[in-house]
């Protein structure tokens, strides 16, 4: 069975309203009251009724649908301007949880290696005063293997985790109580926490693991010594972060479409994925993923990872040139597991000459951190 939601929201993606609910409909509030009395999506309200009346007729949405002056009536008697002045009239010492927080007067925000809710992130790890050189991305493997209209929230969920999840597991360690996970959202302050939950929406569809919903992907030994493991990303990001091996993210059209997340970057970033090789990408997350040191990559020619017979078993080598050029063309040569090789072009979707100064230091952090310096 296919569980539905029909909300009167702004997002629609899978698992928004609940992990469990598959396809989410965004409606007007009056639409949203009237699914719910029909109690289904499955409906034509033109010609089926929501329902029968006390007097036994059926009832149509064209029945109880208000008109505009039933609407203005509506809102004239219930919304008085005495109710923002009594909920504004004390904003400032109303709430005493917020007024018990004690401050600090220091010039540098002073990191509590006790908290599970902000964390100090390794951005700026081992980072030097020099510009690092562009180097050609050998021997990356595929973390995840995607189709079209893949969005921030299938790599970054903001949602509710289970105590299964790679972040349930790392918060019950730190003494955390399933109960008290709260959601990604609320702690995006954790990079621990936030890199475990990229690519975890438990709806994202990885072809590594076709026919398995959920944050998975196959891990292949750096010796091919071993059959490939099935894992959680997480786990085989860290594993092949162990090997000193670079990762690259596959997908179709529209990658990263839907909110501009910041975490669908930052988390990528933290994986160890270098690059992103899609069909093509939202317009803000392309720019993110560049922000954070990670270069997206476009098939050309009307070539697709389907077109050109990638599996996502293959080890890639993507030779990005000293001087990288904004929409350059570069050349991608995949490994195939049986020895033979297929060769293609990508253009970088590195638009603009700022950008490559972003690139090349690593991200926009860095490169803000060493103009100061």
């Amino acid at each position: 069975m296919v569980a539905a939601s029909v909300l009167s929201g702004n997002r629609n993606f899978e698992g928004r309203i609940h992990s469990h609910v598959k396809a989410n409909y965004l409606a007007s509030p009056p639409l949203v009251v009237a699914y719910a009395l029909a109690g289904t999506v499955d409906i034509d309200f033109q010609s089926e009724s929501l329902g029968i009346g006390t007097d036994g007729q059926p009832v149509f949405l064209s029945d109880i649908w208000p008109t505009q002056d039933e609407i203005t009536q509506a809102i004239s008697s219930s919304v008085k301007t005495e109710q923002y002045l009594d909920k504004y009239s004390n904003v400032f010492d109303g709430n005493n949880a917020w007024n018990q927080i004690v401050g600090s007067s220091d010039a540098l925000y002073q990191w509590d290696e006790n908290s599970n809710y902000i964390k100090e992130p390794p951005f700026f790890d081992n980072i030097t005063s020099d510009v690092p050189e562009i180097n050609p991305i050998r021997g990356a493997r595929v973390l995840a293997l995607l189709g079209d209209t893949v969005t921030t929230d299938h790599i970054s969920p903001a949602g509710k985790f289970s105590e299964h999840s790679p972040a349930g597991q790392y918060l019950m360690e730190q003494g955390v109580l399933p109960e008290n996970f709260n959601s990604y959202g609320a702690r995006r302050g954790n990079d621990q926490v936030m890199t475990r939950g990229t690519f975890a929406n438990i709806r994202l569809k990885n072809e590594l693991v076709a026919g398995k919903e959920g944050g998975y992907t196959v891990y292949f030994d750096h010796n091919g010594m071993s059959d490939p493991q099935e894992m959680t990303i997480f786990e085989a990001s860290m594993m092949y972060k162990d090997n000193d091996t670079p990762l690259v993210v596959i997908a179709g059209t529209e990658y990263g479409t839907g909110s501009s997340r910041d975490w669908a970057a930052k988390g990528t970033k933290l994986l160890g994925v270098q690059a992103v090789i899609a069909n093509s990408f939202e317009r803000i997350h392309r720019s993110n993923l560049v922000g954070m040191g990670v270069v997206p990559l476009e098939f050309v020619d009307n070539y697709t990872w389907c077109s050109l017979g990638l599996t996502g078993g293959e080890i890639y080598d993507i030779y990005l040139p000293e001087d990288l050029q904004p929409l350059g063309l570069v050349d991608v040569k995949a490994m195939r597991q049986d020895g033979s090789t297929v060769e293609f072009r990508v253009k970088v979707r590195i638009d603009t000459p700022v950008e490559i100064e972003y690139y090349l230091n690593g991200g926009i952090l860095q490169t803000v951190l060493r103009k100061l310096l």
